[in-house]
């Protein structure tokens, strides 16, 4: 968090987080080739993602946004200017 605060498991903002971390993961295991195979530990997130999800209709879009930022830092990619 930007905050350096941990927020508290399975709440609300550790959800967001996690649901951030997640899309990055995949994003990056894309990009490198390699499949992802972690279906089952990916699945005990759901529950906490959904509540999000219910509260926040925009929550997906914006932790697809910052998971792509936080890949593109990893990678050493510059952002496109458009």
């Amino acid at each position: 968090p930007e905050s350096g605060v941990v927020p508290p498991l399975g709440s609300p903002d550790y959800s967001r987080e996690e649901l951030v971390a997640e899309m990055g993961a995949a994003l990056l295991c894309a990009d490198a080739g390699i499949s992802c195979v972690t279906i089952e530990n990916q699945a005990a997130y759901v529950a906490g993602w959904l509540k999000v999800l219910e509260e926040d209709s925009r929550a997906v879009i914006i932790a697809a946004a910052q998971a792509q930022r936080a890949v593109d830092r990893i990678l050493g990619r510059q952002p496109e200017v458009g």
